[in-house]
């Protein structure tokens, strides 16, 4: 991809700490960076090096596989589903293979004989129901996955066959039950008197690895699971360190004191052009996972107005944030979602920068400047409030930039920042103007970020509500769920899509993409349709 410079034209020379990449391909880069002993890829007797120390910016918190605690990428290396979700499609984990009846309403798994778990457990079509009903159990928990909602019941005819009933049938079916969590199965001996809604009594997967040792907010150990049914990984052991620091975690790279860091968030962009033209070490930029956007609240009176709504897109430089911001990173969002997501290649016309468009529109809507050239319209001032992540520079920054620029329209834009479950808070509650999202992003997009539209999940189904066509694209969203025909599902898809966007909802800001930085020695390196997934079974050194 090439490279895009700072133009310098936002916030002068803007260090930020959070950004994305966008690009297919991995690049190689350099640094001057003199190789210590930790960084050779062979012992003294000449064997190939099967340790790595990888970093987090917190540890690995609660690894319950059934909740939403814990580190996405060590869940992934612990627990397994029964289906995994690749570039080509789906392919059987723990089920060898599955049918699914005319109707669509009945998925039968055929369970891959002899898998264990890492305690010597068997992995049966037993123990997977088990851990089903210690979902189930926890059911409203889980409801923002649509499968919930629709699920009749499970059974185990037999130890190798495990049956899903649905009350109709649901096309993301697979896909739910092929990332991390919480379809993910831990050993019954684990659970709590079979229940894991209120913890687990240890870590017990099929997965390739196990946890080993673990220090709170310091490290943790994985080694390879002996009792594993795939191939050994070529990597026995895993060091994480947990270094909060972009920069710290950068210097402990170069010093040979880590050897892979990965993830939207874990590396600035300064570090990204530092090491485009490395030999040392690999640069790797993923395809578009998500898409960074600001959710406009369609019942504040101010907003109700869709010109008011438009105005506020075409005063939006997405050009200007991705370079002056993103260092050209991040690419600017047309649409919320790229045409890379499944569905959503669909002819959107986007909203261009036109600030003489927007104050026409504005002006259209009946405001006016008053005299401290803010837009009045009876008497009432045009002043908003845009709500950020306080823990996030990107946003901040962004926001510091569009008060600047709307403020040349005669539009008062205050920006305040809350810690994230306070601000997470105000946005399930709807109490906000305009604020900060991030849609769900691979491969949850597009059908769980829609399906969560139609309930209070995060902010969307408050912005809504202001719409006059909610309702129908509610039951527009709904029927593609449960829709067996591709042509009318795409159909659906296109009419609530283009609805949103003619309804000028969001504002989509960039895609996000993810990214790593790790030694060129190291190989197998690739990103997976699980964005938070670090397949470290595929790694080795040469």
């Amino acid at each position: 991809m090439k490279k895009k410079w700072c133009s310098l034209l936002l916030l002068g020379a803007l260090c930020v700490s959070m950004l994305g990449g966008c690009s297919g391909s991995s690049t190689k880069t350099s640094t001057t960076t003199e190789e210590t002993e930790t960084t050779e890829t062979t012992s003294q007797t000449g064997e190939a090096k099967d340790s790595l120390v990888f970093v987090n910016y917190r540890d690995i918190r609660d690894l319950n596989p059934h909740l939403y605690a814990g580190e996405m990428y060590a869940q992934e290396m612990l627990f397994e589903t029964l289906v995994n979700i690749t570039a080509d499609g789906y392919e059987g984990c723990l089920a060898e293979s599955w049918d699914i009846n005319e109707d669509g309403k009945i998925y039968t798994f055929h369970i891959r004989p002899d898998v264990y778990f890492s305690d010597g457990e068997v992995c049966d079509a037993y123990a997977i129901k088990a851990n089903f009903d210690a979902i189930i159990e926890n059911k409203d928990r889980h409801t923002w996955l649509e499968m919930m909602n629709l699920l009749v019941g499970v059974s185990a005819p037999d130890e190798s066959t495990f049956v899903i009933e649905l009350s109709e049938p649901y096309y993301p079916l697979l896909t739910e039950l092929g990332v991390t969590r919480p379809f993910a199965m831990i050993s019954p001996a684990a659970m709590k008197d079979g229940s894991t809604k209120d913890g687990v009594n240890a870590y017990i997967g099929t997965g390739p690895y196990v946890l080993s040792e673990f220090v709170t907010d310091e490290y943790a150990i994985f080694t390879a699971n002996e009792n594993y049914w795939g191939e050994q990984p070529a990597i026995k052991e895993i060091t994480v360190k947990v270094i909060p620091d972009n920069q710290t975690r950068i210097l402990a790279l170069e010093k040979g004191e880590i050897d892979f860091i990965f993830g939207k968030n874990m590396i600035d962009a300064d570090a990204i052009n530092q090491y485009m033209d490395s030999e040392d070490f690999t640069v790797a930029l993923s395809d578009p996972t998500s898409t960074r956007h600001i959710v406009i609240n369609t019942t504040n009176e101010l907003l109700s107005d869709v010109k008011v709504r438009q105005a506020l897109q075409h005063a939006t430089n997405k050009q200007a944030i991705s370079e002056g911001i993103f260092y050209g990173l991040e690419e600017p969002a047309d649409t919320l979602f790229a045409t890379t997501v499944p569905y959503c290649d669909i002819d959107l016309e986007p909203y261009a920068y036109d600030m003489e468009l927007a104050a026409s529109l504005l002006a259209e809507a009946g405001w006016s400047a008053g005299s401290d050239g803010v837009l009045t319209k009876n008497g009432q001032p045009l002043a908003l409030e845009l709500l950020y992540n306080s823990d996030s520079v990107t946003e901040k920054a962004i926001a510091e930039y569009l008060q600047s620029e709307y403020a040349q329209l005669g539009i008062s834009l205050t920006i305040h920042g809350e810690e994230e479950q306070s601000y997470r808070d105000r946005m399930k509650a709807g109490n906000f103007d305009l604020v900060f999202n991030i849609c769900w992003g691979t491969p949850y997009d597009p059908q769980s970020s829609l399906a969560a539209m139609r309930a209070p999940v995060y902010g969307d189904y408050a912005a809504q509500q202001g719409l006059e066509d909610k309702a129908e694209i509610d039951e527009a969203i709904t029927e593609i769920l449960v829709s067996t025909d591709e042509q009318k599902r795409q159909e659906l898809y296109t009419f609530v899509l283009t609805s949103l966007h003619e309804d000028a909802v969001y504002i989509p800001l960039t895609y996000e993409c993810n990214k790593a930085i790790y030694r060129s020695d190291m190989q197998g390196f690739h990103f997976t349709q699980t964005q938070y997934e670090v397949p470290f079974e595929d790694f080795y050194y040469e």
